[in-house]
């Protein structure tokens, strides 16, 4: 694989340089498209029984799971508040904390540390992870949006549902259709 210089003068592999250091273009371009399929997929929710569910957290796992920190944060945390503020806006702080909080955790875990590849397991974790802090999160949101107890709890199978869903729908579009393979080549190759 080929070398490149860090700014220390280290010789280190491309793989482990990071997109946002070094093409940042590519790399504004690159999160803000996610962004915006954030913010359209918060708008299209499922019906369901009783309720809806949202894909935006198939979005904002996949791109957690392909992009570093502060990316994972702006698709996360900043396009799920957009999204709110544009269509729904009582629950944008909640959301800007609780889905920015996820997204960077998920990142974080994934990575482990610098040069540190993604695998399945470490995926499955960080995304399980980010699950329950979404989870969670809504749910205390919600107790303190909307003042009450009662409907925080009608909402949490909806939740739960919703945050699984995008669980399975990030870990099939990154491993078994070869989301990483497919980014990682195409990012390499722009570098």
């Amino acid at each position: 694989m080929a070398k490149v210089k860090a700014k220390a003068g280290i010789n280190i592999n491309r793989a482990t340089v990071s997109l946002r250091e070094n093409h940042k273009v590519l790399w504004i371009t690159i999160t803000a498209m996610f962004m915006a399929i954030n913010i359209v997929l918060a708008t299209l929710g499922i019906p369901v029984p009783g309720g809806h569910l949202y894909l935006c957290d198939a979005i904002i796992c996949t791109a957690a799971l392909l992009l570093d920190p502060l990316a994972a944060f702006a698709v996360g945390g900043i396009g799920s508040f957009l999204g709110d503020f544009i269509f729904y806006p009582a629950p944008m702080f909640v959301t800007l904390a609780v889905h920015g909080l996820q997204a960077v955790v998920i990142s974080l875990i994934v990575r482990g540390g610098k040069g540190v590849k993604p695998h399945f397991v470490r995926s499955l974790i960080a995304v399980l992870i980010g699950a329950v802090i979404m989870v969670v999160g809504y749910t205390l949101g919600k107790i303190y949006v909307y003042s009450t107890y009662e409907y925080a709890m009608m909402s949490l199978p909806y939740e739960i549902a919703q945050a699984l869903l995008g669980v399975v729908i990030s870990l099939l579009l990154c491993y078994r259709f070869k989301l990483f393979t497919i980014f990682n080549r195409e990012t390499e190759r722009e570098q």
